[in-house]
């Protein structure tokens, strides 16, 4: 048992978990370049670096990214990616800002290496996240792009907006897909949190397919100059949940599928947390006073390696698939590659493994000898 792992379970454990993550990420933002100088030195004393992946016609440093939720307001991009990340991915961001849900809304259950949450989607909203990142844009203009993550962009429904209402929905996605597309390297249309209301509902095919498109014209539209001439075009992928039934999965793989063909969709990513609550360590009644809420971490593994891997037959060679959920160890991040992802991401395996697990997870899941 290493240091963060004794600190972890005998002082963070007697912590709010939403306190611990703040006082964490600060932490992040103090220490993560001095951190990512001991990471490269000892990288070149062991003469081994990850293999960059090429997808979404951009090139990652390594498979490993961080998945959306830790950096809700783009608050931390380059000291996460310090820590040995190769992507980030922030948000989720909603069109208008929100508080999310009350709290307490963060869980832990160290048993199953789980948390459970039920945020809300709080965050500052896409003007204050788009002025963000353009000042990030600004201080890093000119210097060298190497070394830099692949910035991903998660956008997801306000909650004030009915999911009934699909002019309504695909307008307020609008409004962060026109602000936020033009500082992202890919964009995530989120509709699997089962923390806002009726989201998921947005997973059926009939909603999904149109509101993609939508969100697709207006980030063309938000990279066009004023003259008309179209600048890069910014990857878009939509998020689904664990729960899905399997022909739901195969339906979304087909409208992918279809997408991509119509130059809508550039991938799938798979999955975001589970409602449901079977198989676990903690015991039920324990679980159960913990409320509603997305589980996230170790129990998912088994169920979101099986729609990668079926989202995978069904879509062919060619989709940008990214696992996540359930990633702990080298074995893990393997294993779903393996299943047929290109990129993975985790969360909760960042939580309980400190912050030397992704320099350690990246390394090893996507190892060269130098």
């Amino acid at each position: 048992m290493g240091a963060y792992d004794l600190l972890f379970d005998h002082l963070a454990v007697r912590v709010d978990p939403e306190l611990a993550h703040r006082v964490g990420f600060v932490g992040v933002r103090a220490g993560g370049p001095a951190l990512a100088a001991v990471r490269r030195g000892l990288a070149t004393v062991r003469g081994t670096s990850a293999t960059p992946v090429h997808t979404l016609g951009l090139t990652f440093a390594n498979p490993l990214g961080l998945a959306a939720g830790f950096d809700k307001n783009a608050t931390g991009i380059d000291a996460l990616a310090a820590l040995g990340f190769g992507h980030v991915e922030v948000g989720t961001v909603t069109g208008r800002p929100q508080p999310g849900n009350p709290q307490p809304r963060l869980f832990r259950l160290p048993a199953d290496r789980a948390i459970v949450n039920r945020m809300g989607f709080n965050n500052d909203g896409a003007a204050v996240v788009a002025r963000r990142l353009e000042q990030r844009a600004g201080r890093l203009r000119g210097r060298d792009p190497r070394g830099r993550p692949v910035l991903g962009v998660n956008i997801g429904k306000s909650k004030v907006v009915p999911d009934d209402d699909q002019a309504a929905v695909e307008a307020d996605y609008a409004i962060s897909a026109r602000l936020l597309a033009p500082f992202a390297d890919y964009l995530v249309v989120n509709v699997s949190s089962p923390n806002t209301p009726g989201l998921r509902n947005l997973q059926a095919v009939e909603k999904l397919a149109p509101l993609l498109a939508h969100v697709r014209r207006v980030a063309d539209e938000a990279t066009t100059d004023g003259r008309g001439h179209r600048g890069r075009r910014v990857p878009l992928l939509v998020k689904i949940a664990p729960d899905l039934a399997d022909e739901d999965v195969d339906a979304v793989a087909d409208m992918a599928t279809a997408g991509a063909r119509d130059g809508v969709l550039d991938g799938v990513i798979a999955t975001n947390t589970t409602i449901a609550r079977s198989g676990l360590v903690t015991p039920e009644d324990e679980v159960a006073a913990l409320g509603a809420g997305g589980l996230s971490g170790a129990p998912l593994t088994e169920r979101s390696t099986e729609v990668v891997r079926r989202l995978r037959r069904r879509v062919g060679p060619d989709l940008t698939l990214i696992g996540v959920g359930g990633i702990s160890t080298v074995a893990d991040a393997r294993e779903r590659l393996a299943a047929g992802a290109d990129l993975v991401q985790a969360y909760t395996g960042f939580i309980y493994g400190g912050p030397a697990w992704p320099a350690r997870i990246a390394a090893g899941a996507g190892a060269r000898t130098a």
